[in-house]
């Protein structure tokens, strides 16, 4: 009779975190499905090398990400969308805060080109707004969307400076970012994307390198 007694006590305790589980594993089935079809991949920095070449130092740097469907449809219309890689390295002082010692940025400009059906990446120093940025960026084409995306998230020989500015430690606290600069939008489109998560194209990296000698 005990026994009986206390399988209906051990039963009613555990009736409500049955009842809690089974609500919460209808949640998520329910949840999975739309998760899977909004899910995308999170933009994030999957390589970073420190080169040191007779004419300077250099990062190379890869980051991967999914570009929205949002995105490519604006890029279908004609509308060149904006990229901006920036690194940064740093002197760590004991007796006061790293001391930034190198700092490179570049800019990137992605855009279709209707008339021949290949796509233009404009590489520059500075933004690439007006004759000014077009004047030092450097051009590359590629017949599909996908190669000069490649090349977008491929951000090679970022000159830092000299070795005698970035210094001779073993290790270099170096911090790369990547971005989608809708500021550089038409006006119109700049008011369009705020708040979309589509166009929140955003990755970040610290890490200590070696400073690795080029062959």
């Amino acid at each position: 009779m005990k026994n009986v007694r206390a399988e209906a006590r051990r039963r009613r305790t555990l009736a409500p975190l049955a009842g809690f589980l089974l609500a919460w594993a209808l949640l998520l089935t329910c949840l999975l499905p739309i998760a899977v079809a909004q899910g995308r991949v999170v933009p994030s920095v999957t390589q970073m090398r420190l080169e040191q070449a007779d004419d300077g130092v250099y990062l190379t740097a890869a980051v991967q990400f999914e570009l929205p469907s949002l995105v490519e449809e604006v890029l279908d219309k004609g509308i060149a969308i904006y990229f901006v890689a920036e690194a940064e390295v740093f002197q760590e002082r004991w007796y006061w805060t790293d001391r930034k010692v190198a700092q490179v940025t570049r800019h990137m400009r992605l855009a279709y080109q209707p008339l021949t059906r290949r796509w233009r990446l404009n590489v520059s120093p500075v933004p690439i707004t007006g004759t000014a940025g077009f004047g030092v960026s450097l051009n590359q084409n590629f017949d599909s969307l996908a190669d000069a995306m490649d090349a977008v998230k491929r951000v090679g020989r970022l000159r830092l400076g000299d070795a005698a500015e970035v210094g001779d430690e073993p290790l270099h606290q170096v911090v790369f970012r990547f971005r989608l600069d809708t500021s550089q939008l038409p006006r119109p489109f700049q008011i369009g994307v705020v708040g979309q998560a589509d166009w929140n194209i955003v990755a970040e990296r610290s890490a200590k390198l070696a400073l690795e000698k080029q062959r």
